[in-house]
């Protein structure tokens, strides 16, 4: 049985009606609790490793959602379709979750699912705190933004209570938060999957790998972790660094393999670069090209993506032919009457991941978090666990151009 305060009930029409449906239930007084049946598990959706339940079990697990639906400038007489979208990040998540959590659910643990709008604001963090509304969770997810998780993290610690971040790319060092649970990858892990790759792939004899970074602090941010990779942790491969594939260009030779990873992701700047290293590898100079995770929300030409043999890193990725995500689809339509988004997609992985934690081990599940892999809708969870930083998920793809769309290599 799962119990949820404010639960969203399945609605006709768009997402206006469903968020001034939450901004009338979160805005209410009154503490009524819902009961709602439980959906079965996505057969393709499993644990990779699977282990034998703990002993120590409990009967409810009280999870709390803690996601900016930011009611305090919800207006309805004024409201739009921008303005709806604005509040859409939220209400995909909790929808997806939700569905993750009843499917958790047929497990047969009770769950009691309690959603807070932060509003954005510590201010509304400081709020649940006094008023003791987070007492009793066994798990915070949420907040969402960095300020937020670095708020909550006294709170976390004196209750030794584990909070997930759920959205948020930073580094785990900067809350240094023994009890986060980092879900989305910090760059540096992107950084060491595309270097792990050219190392195993590459002859050092035959190949120059050649960092493009224009030093600006957006480029920095993966150039950083890859010139560090290549420079100081025993690289045999030759590396070069350029501000531009112009000013490399000169510095070819045609007997040699170029791996140039261009760093950025202004599109601009990248599409020029495109450019370049096409009219490049037409003039006979061989070139493998690796970019950056952004990417694969941005629109190049694909045609010369797939001649410089494009690798991208991605940490999510849905594949819309997935018996698990066609059956996920087809539930959040009945549901909700529209599309799941990307948010909904990570929501339900999640929701479903620690849900079926809870399930399995009661008590004792963060015990296994970095023992058991996770193959989800649209992330893939392997978590490492850092005596300072908490459990950090490593689980990345390696995605290249190839039939005009993205395929996993790795």
């Amino acid at each position: 049985m799962i119990s949820v305060q404010n639960r969203l009930l399945p609605l006709s029409g768009n997402k206006l009606v469903i968020l001034i449906f939450i901004g009338l239930c979160l805005a209410a007084c009154s503490p009524k609790v819902q009961t709602v049946k439980k959906d079965s598990p996505p057969e393709e959706v499993k644990e990779v490793v699977e282990k034998k339940p703990s002993k120590k079990k409990f009967t409810e697990a009280t999870i709390s959602l803690l996601i900016p639906f930011n009611l305090n400038d919800f207006r309805t007489k004024t409201l739009n379709k921008a303005e709806v979208e604005k509040h859409a990040l939220a209400i995909d998540f909790y929808q997806g979750f939700k569905l993750g959590i009843d499917s958790a659910a047929a497990s047969g643990l009770n769950f009691k699912l309690n959603v807070y709008d932060t509003e954005d604001n510590n201010g509304r963090l400081a709020s649940l705190i006094v008023n003791r509304k987070l007492e009793g969770s066994d798990l915070l997810v949420g907040p969402v933004f960095p300020d937020g998780l670095k708020y909550i993290k006294k709170y976390s610690l004196e209750h030794q209570l584990p909070v997930v971040s759920p959205l948020a790319a930073s580094q785990p060092s900067e809350f240094a938060n023994p009890n986060l649970i980092s879900i989305v990858n910090n760059i540096d892990l992107h950084a060491a999957k595309i270097g792990d790759y050219i190392l195993k792939k590459y002859v050092p004899e035959k190949t120059v790998v050649i960092l493009i970074s224009t030093k600006s602090p957006s480029d920095e941010l993966l150039g950083l972790p890859l010139r560090d990779y290549f420079m100081n942790k025993g690289s045999k491969l030759p590396f070069q660094e350029y501000a531009s594939v112009f000013t490399m260009e000169t510095k070819l030779a045609k007997d040699k393999k170029y791996v140039v990873m261009l760093s950025s992701s202004s599109q601009t700047f990248v599409s020029s670069s495109i450019d370049k290293l096409a009219k490049m590898k037409n003039a006979g100079f061989d070139i493998d090209l690796f970019g950056h995770p952004d990417w694969m929300k941005q629109n190049y030409n694909t045609e010369k993506l797939q001649a410089l043999n494009t690798i991208i890193t991605s940490s999510y990725r849905v594949d819309y032919g997935s018996p698990a995500v066609v059956d996920f689809i087809k539930k959040y339509r009945k549901a909700f009457d529209f599309e799941p988004g990307e948010y909904a997609y990570k929501g339900f992985d999640i929701g479903f991941y620690f849900g079926k934690q809870l399930s399995k081990h009661g008590a004792n599940y963060l015990e296994y978090l970095s023992k058991e892999k996770y193959q989800g809708l649209h992330n893939n969870f392997a978590f490492k666990h850092d005596e300072q930083n908490g459990f950090i998920n490593t689980s990345l793809m390696l995605l290249q151009y190839k039939g005009f769309k993205l395929n996993v290599i790795e």
